[in-house]
């Protein structure tokens, strides 16, 4: 299994908001966790940084291998990353902060995730590229209800409002699924703005084309920068190799 990260600010964004890393545990299973902050001031950035380093600082102290061990550890302190970003949201400086949230933990060629917010994760398997997200925000969920077309979503002033962050006053209320895995197979964990810049099937060429791993997370953050940067642009990406058989 390979694994590349790589983080940008934009074309238009005066700091990063985003935040990406892996971290392994005692047995050597790794963690990936990409978060994408809001907030004025450096709230945003503070937000997505100090959700995914204190989950990682959780995850290394444990020695989960079982998938069901995962789902656990992810119910728990899902919430309890929520209640400390809320905390440091009551702070004047700190007001209104919050951040997406997308985790990944791949044991025996099966993912587990957990999702909140509207960064994505997608699954690349042959000729196909399959979103597995459903992104928490309030233009899908008025998709979902048929009030909006997929065009009219597209381009929808609303569309960066979020339905469901870390750092909420509510408890949330994680998207947990188990994904099967292939050889071969991409995973395409990324902030949406990668996704509010190129289209899937952009994504899609540039993950099945000829170039290193390094070099795809590059050009899907050139690609991005291309078409306007307008927000930070965040990719973590993974490949199930062929030769593990």
């Amino acid at each position: 299994m390979q694994i590349s990260l790589l983080t940008n600010v934009g074309q238009k964004r005066s700091n990063n908001q985003d935040y990406v890393n892996v971290y392994t545990n005692k047995q050597g299973i790794q963690l990936i966790v990409l978060a994408d902050g809001m907030g004025g001031h450096r709230a945003g950035n503070i937000a997505s940084e100090l959700a995914a380093t204190e989950l990682g600082s959780l995850w290394v102290q444990t020695a989960i291998v079982e998938l069901n061990g995962v789902r656990e550890w992810f119910m728990e302190h899902l919430e309890g990353v929520n209640r400390t970003i809320h905390a440091k949201g009551e702070e004047e400086e700190f007001q209104g902060m919050g951040t997406t949230l997308e985790a990944v933990v791949i044991i025996d060629r099966q993912m587990i995730y957990a999702h909140i917010g509207d960064s994505r994760i997608n699954l690349i398997r042959g000729e196909e590229l399959h979103t597995l997200t459903s992104d928490h925000s309030l233009v899908n969920a008025l998709l979902k209800a048929g009030q909006l077309t997929p065009e009219e979503a597209q381009a929808h002033p609303q569309k960066n409002i979020i339905t469901q962050s870390i750092g909420q006053k509510d408890p949330v209320e994680p998207d947990i699924a188990i994904q099967v895995l292939e050889p071969g197979d991409y995973i395409v964990i990324n902030s949406d703005g990668l996704t509010n810049m190129i289209s899937n099937q952009d994504i899609y060429d540039i993950m099945v084309s000829d170039v290193s791993l390094d070099d795809k997370a590059e050009t899907l953050i050139r690609f991005a920068n291309n078409a306007g940067g307008l927000d930070n642009i965040t990719v973590a990406l993974v490949h199930i190799d062929r030769e593990d058989d």
